[in-house]
């Protein structure tokens, strides 16, 4: 489609009619133009080539321009295109389908020929989509309506997204120079082979969007499913101060894991505010451009482990399934369902799956000595019972121990902080502060220490302001 023609007039309105009979025969790529825009988007288009009551394009361009609105202005990232443009880009990117998920399983030679034909063909209907500039496409639907060009119908071509920091970006570089190379390329068919290679490499759908996920209920009885997650938690290794024993082990079963050799599953256990789930979080901002992704899994959640693993497994990316605070009441039985993830399951648990967890139980089921007598005297066989919860945290082939820090680790820790953000002060003074911090909240521990620097950090700041 020659960029610079009008839309207006009998060759362009053929034009937008040739645009509408290919994106209507989509095949392998239909999910692209599966969304409230992209339908908008078809019907303006619609409006546009036949005699439609000017209110009525009047309406659907408007609701057009507040959906693109909605999402370029706080988009977090710098455009490619107008907001139709780059919004259609990114659809494509994030589509899951038969081409992307066999795009990641192997090479191009391994795609049938049909596939790479009809994604070629799909490709080359979307890019007469990409072509309806806003420019042309707000002065055709003010021809449509009736009205002058200038009188009120304002493009979509200059909205201005956020700034947002690097970490709250959608695309990795990669992604983002793909898609400039497809808004700056008219012939997207021959750029199957790159985009296969995006697949492979970065994954899609919700796979390929996000690097965290949480597993949600839309009530309880309900069936769960995947939520990615738009901004996980940023916290990264070198600002984890203190217990480099415990998390060398835990980076080296990881490391294993991404390398695809066999991997433990992992307890972290210990005292709280000892940084055992900072520790988890911080292996996905190290790896995720490794292949490695986050699950959270609520513990009353732990019978759904065979509906997660089915949605992941054979897929090219590695994820770590994390239960944070994982313990078990007496009582509970749900205790049974984790020991069948971890080892004993019919099922076998797939290669790119590994399950981490936290406790601050080192066996996780809660036992009272009233509990070991009365269940003895209840149970013919009260001891095997009791063996069973004990044997629970065994099943974890890596147990890393975090124990609360002594006063000297506790201060090192605090200035360890306090480095990282750049602050000057007297040794023996913010020794006394942090000290004094412990005693009043809740006693030594990584997060009281960092509990600490925060609250010295918006002290100091509020004094250089008022200063």
């Amino acid at each position: 489609m020659d960029p610079g023609h009008s839309l207006s007039g009998a060759r362009g309105v053929a034009l937008v009619r040739d645009a509408l009979v290919r994106a209507r025969a989509l095949g392998v790529l239909r999910g692209v133009l599966d969304d409230e825009i992209s339908e908008t988007f078809l019907e303006l288009l619609e409006l546009m080539t036949a005699e439609a009551d000017p209110a009525r394009v009047g309406a659907v361009y408007g609701r057009m321009f507040r959906l693109l609105a909605d999402e370029a202005e706080l988009y977090p990232e710098p455009l490619v295109g107008d907001a139709w443009q780059n919004h259609l880009l990114d659809r494509l990117l994030a589509d899951e389908n038969p081409f992307s998920r066999k795009a990641q399983r192997g090479d191009l030679a391994g795609i049938g020929e049909s596939l790479l034909a009809q994604t070629g063909r799909d490709l080359a209907a979307l890019r007469t989509l990409f072509a309806l500039d806003a420019e042309r496409v707000a002065r055709a639907a003010a021809h449509a309506a009736g009205a002058e060009p200038d009188d009120g119908w304002i493009g979509w071509h200059r909205f201005m997204p956020l700034d947002a920091d690097r970490d709250a970006r959608l695309h990795t570089p990669r992604g983002r120079e793909l898609k400039e190379r497809l808004a700056a390329d008219a012939d997207w068919p021959a750029l199957v082979p790159e985009l296969a290679a995006y697949y492979a490499r970065v994954g899609a759908g919700l796979f390929g969007r996000f690097r965290a996920f949480r597993w949600a209920r839309d009530d309880d009885r309900g069936p769960g499913h995947l939520e990615g997650i738009p901004a996980p938690d940023p916290i990264r290794l070198d600002q984890l101060i203190g217990y480099d024993r415990q998390r060398e082990l835990v980076l080296q079963n990881t490391e294993q894991f991404l390398a695809g050799f066999p991997a433990n599953s992992v307890l972290l256990y210990g005292d709280r505010g000892t940084g055992k789930s900072s520790t988890v979080k911080a292996l996905l901002n190290a790896y995720a451009e490794r292949g490695l992704r986050l699950i959270e899994v609520a513990k009353d959640d732990l019978a759904d482990f065979p509906r997660i693993i089915a949605q992941v497994r054979d897929r090219q990316e590695r994820f770590i399934l994390f239960v944070d605070d994982l313990s078990f009441d007496e009582g509970e039985r749900d205790y049974r369902g984790l020991k069948a993830v971890l080892e004993g399951s019919i099922e076998a648990r797939p290669r790119n799956v590994v399950l981490y967890a936290t406790s601050n139980r080192r066996h996780l089921v809660q036992e009272r000595w009233t509990d070991r007598e009365s269940q003895l005297e209840a149970e013919v066989h009260g001891q095997d019972t009791m063996q069973e919860k004990l044997s629970l945290s065994d099943r974890f082939g890596i147990r890393a121990v975090f124990a609360s820090p002594d006063q000297r680790s506790y201060l090192q820790i605090v200035e360890a902080l306090v480095s990282q953000r750049g602050f000057q002060l007297d040794p023996e003074d913010l020794r006394r502060r942090a000290l004094q911090w412990a005693e009043r909240h809740n006693g030594r521990s990584g997060r009281t220490a960092r509990q600490f620097a925060d609250h010295l950090e918006g002290v100091l700041g509020l004094a250089a302001r008022q200063s």
